[in-house]
């Protein structure tokens, strides 16, 4: 004879499958269990939950409604959030900051992305790139806490909401959705839904509130997220973690799974080239203040080149680039190559982004060395951290 209690537990779990099936041809899917945060959550009472993106998650918008929510849910529960959002970076400044910004922090149970954005408007990415910052992410995730849950979410501009309503799918979209189908990641597709809402009439552009989202696109954004949570929590309760499936092949070996930051302290360095705070004072161009106060690795009117060693498959630098970023004349082992530092958001502010030197180098020892190529109104460099695999 069964149980009523087993039969009960049995049918909860057939229909939150069968509602799951529904949520695949909405926007919210899930490919794999969230039992390890929710076991985290309701049996160890602790829990620790990391967002990572650009601007829309580092400001005050869809996480902290999660936050809330989280902590609704699991009232007895003591979460550890962390930011780790920051305005203008892209896949691939999140693949080389993760260990810094994430990882070192410890365990993590819960973990929230999105960098479609950034990828196109800011990156300007291929899709290759798009490829390489995603994969190199989650695949950083999983090899370090194997157990984390992971949710993606897909913001939207104009541009890309254009495109989605015309039917095509963005190219940040696209690569990113086939990194997370061949790791089983779960996503969260608001611009999709965004855009099915408006062309019913039921939502609009202005109420969403724009790149960078209002209240109400806020809101729409973390239901979405808690429609997804709760319907994958509603089955039976763990008894323990498990590890998330980890393929064994890479969508492209050149994914920066190993990325990391090197900070420019460690070099020695050459005429014309310093190691400290920029006198941002005399400095045109508008400053974040997460930049202020700290030093970095700066030349200024120099045309003497850097030269130092390092290990590795890949190379490049986080750099601010404001209005006098000049190019950077690039040599790795004596085969160079010119870069464009300016970006189309410097002309007034003092921009974060990341410049890849190479990314499919031979592992071992290289010499990397920089020369910058002044002009008259273009004469700067600014290097916060190394980029390396």
């Amino acid at each position: 004879m069964i149980s009523p209690n087993i039969t009960v537990v049995f049918c909860s779990f057939v229909l939150g499958c069968l509602n799951l099936l529904a949520f695949e041809k909405e926007n919210v899917t899930i490919r794999s269990s969230f039992d390890n945060s929710r076991f985290a959550f309701e049996n160890t009472k602790k829990g620790t939950v990391a967002f990572m993106g650009g601007s829309i998650t580092e400001m005050h918008g869809y996480r902290p409604m999660l936050m809330r929510f989280l902590g609704n849910r699991y009232p007895e529960t003591e979460f550890t959030f962390i930011n780790a959002g920051i305005s203008s970076t892209c896949s691939t400044t999140g693949a080389f900051r993760l260990q810094r910004d994430v990882l070192a922090k410890g365990p993590i149970d819960l973990f929230f992305l999105e960098f479609a954005v950034n990828d196109d408007q800011d990156a300007g990415h291929s899709y290759e790139e798009c490829i390489r910052g995603m994969e190199g992410i989650i695949r950083q995730v999983r090899n370090t806490n194997p157990s984390t849950d992971i949710v993606v979410t897909y913001f939207v501009n104009p541009k890309m909401l254009k495109q989605i309503q015309e039917g095509k799918n963005p190219l940040p979209m696209a690569a990113h959705e086939e990194v997370l189908e061949k790791y089983q990641i779960s996503r969260v597709h608001l611009a999709r839904e965004l855009a099915q809402q408006i062309n019913k009439g039921e939502f609009s552009w202005e109420k969403f509130g724009g790149t960078h989202p209002k209240a109400p696109g806020n809101r729409l954004c973390a239901d979405m997220h808690q429609r997804l949570l709760n319907l994958a929590w509603s089955g039976p309760m763990p008894s323990s973690k498990r590890k998330h499936h980890l393929p064994q092949n890479l969508i492209d070996p050149h994914s920066f799974t190993e990325g990391r930051f090197m900070n420019p302290s460690k070099i020695k360095l050459t005429k014309g080239w310093k190691f400290s705070e920029p006198e941002w004072q005399i400095l045109s161009g508008g400053k974040r203040s997460r930049y202020l106060g700290k030093p970095l690795l700066h030349s200024v009117d120099n045309s003497h080149p850097l030269r130092f060693e390092f290990e590795g498959r890949a190379i490049g630098a986080f750099i601010l680039a404001g209005p006098d970023a000049t190019k950077l004349r690039v040599s790795i082992d004596g085969q160079a190559q010119e870069f464009e530092l300016f970006h189309h958001y410097s002309k007034n502010l003092h921009y974060p982004r990341s410049v890849i030197f190479a990314h499919n180098l031979k592992p071992g020892t290289h010499t990397l060395e920089l020369k910058p190529m002044i002009t008259d109104d273009r004469n700067a460099v600014r290097i916060m951290e190394f980029c390396i695999q």
